[in-house]
């Protein structure tokens, strides 16, 4: 696929569809997309400095299955100043997305189709090379690169870096990688950068974990990070599409971990009853099932006597806010309302403890007071920083509240 703007002296034929460029390269590749068929799509500019000779070595990692996408890394003599924007935006490229590339915008790349249809492209011109790193290195698809040497100077317009310019910086402040579509989505990117917090709740959870669990609502993966070393099965469901793929790139080669996707409700749960399972993992997920009850009783069904359900939930009705609303919560919990929950629909509770209670104040100021749809993230980095010293605190002081409940409940009886 060559994509961009200038001539190409290209006829249609057999397998091969010409279409014009004319509404930018952006445009073009999502054009183009609808037309491919095999299973490694090249794209590559119209530009002489490029040849077709480089494709065998370019596509040669991901007939391998050793990536996702491979950049072809100019190489040219000497140091060129038409080469030095290039350089420039390049070093910035790695900067907003941690991608280890050395020349991430290069005009010469091969992906797997597969992968490079799961991102959804807006960009209609040249800023689309931008908005293909990011969106690849945010879906933790595997990026590497190969030596490219060219033919010439590739050219490029003031407008075109620019453009890309101004790409990576939107993703660099305002928008996240699912073009600010779904606030979810962007609470859970700002906390799995909250990394000692999520350790603090990973140690929590390993306490209580068997061999063989099922994680119900396994977002993007933070927390599933946390459970699956040593683990004989981990299933993450999800009922999401978009975080599947990312937990599936996230654990490619790790087969005892198996991404699932399902709403709870439509889940095959006789199946899962089959895998054997002794440990039900819900790390904030029970508040945004409607009816956490009929949950907890399917829970049950599957469970072996001696099975454990483990949940952290978050507490306190009063905190209910404008945070709460943007993520899908249904409700905050107490003590009596998560017991009974849990204990109505087939368990014995043995472990009913409140968590975080630091965090309370900023919650309820970010949420109730100012109204806000996301913890700002420097809060988020500041509440992280302390995050070991809390967890360290209240394993020797027994918590009188909290903004979180953590509940470990075990099956002691026949199902009912």
């Amino acid at each position: 696929m060559l994509a961009g703007e200038g001539l190409v002296d290209v006829a249609a034929g057999p397998g091969v569809h010409v279409l014009s460029g004319r509404e930018g390269k952006g445009a073009a590749i999502r054009a183009a997309l609808e037309k491919v068929t095999g299973s490694v799509t090249v794209l590559q500019e119209p530009d002489e400095a490029y040849t077709p000779e480089a494709y065998d070595t370019l596509c040669q990692p991901i007939r391998e299955d050793a990536a996702d996408a491979v950049f072809g890394r100019r190489t040219v003599p000497g140091l060129r100043p038409e080469l030095l924007a290039d350089r420039a935006l390049g070093g910035f490229t790695r900067f907003v997305t941690d991608v280890a590339l050395e020349d991430p915008l290069t005009g010469l790349r091969a992906f797997r189709t597969e992968a490079l249809r799961s991102v959804t492209l807006t960009s209609e011109d040249d800023a689309v090379d931008a908005e293909l790193v990011v969106k690849l290195a945010a879906q933790l698809f595997r990026l590497t690169e190969v030596p490219l040497p060219l033919q010439a100077v590739p050219r490029h317009t003031l407008a075109s870096d620019l453009s890309r310019l101004r790409t990576l910086m939107r993703y660099a402040t305002v928008r996240d990688d699912a073009d600010n579509q779904h606030e979810g989505y962007s609470t859970l990117e700002r906390m799995d950068g909250a990394t000692n917090y999520s350790a603090w709740l990973g140690n929590r959870f390993r306490e209580h974990l068997g061999r063989r669990v099922l994680e119900i609502g396994a977002g993007i993966g933070t927390i599933t990070r946390q459970l699956e070393p040593g683990l004989e099965l981990l299933i993450a469901l999800e009922v999401e599409r978009f975080y599947v793929d990312r937990l599936k790139n996230m654990f490619r080669g790790k087969p005892h971990v198996r991404p699932y996707l399902s709403d709870v409700a439509l889940a095959d749960w006789e199946s899962l009853k089959a895998e054997r399972l002794d440990t039900i993992v819900l790390s904030n997920v029970l508040e945004h099932i409607p009816d956490d009850g009929a949950a907890v009783r399917r829970f049950r069904q599957i469970l072996p006597v001696g099975g454990k359900v483990v949940v952290l939930v978050p507490a306190l009705p009063q905190l209910f806010g404008a945070i709460d609303k943007a993520v899908g919560h249904y409700r905050r919990y107490t003590l009596e309302t998560l017991r009974k929950v849990l204990e109505e629909n087939g368990f014995t509770v043995d472990t009913l403890e409140w968590m975080n209670l630091v965090g309370i104040p900023g919650w309820f100021l970010n949420s109730r007071v100012l109204r806000r749809r996301a913890v700002p993230k420097f809060q988020l980095k500041l509440y992280d920083r302390l995050a070991p010293l809390l967890a360290q605190a209240e394993r020797h002081v027994k918590l009188p509240v909290g903004m979180s409940l953590f509940a470990v409940a075990r099956v002691t009886g026949e199902t009912r």
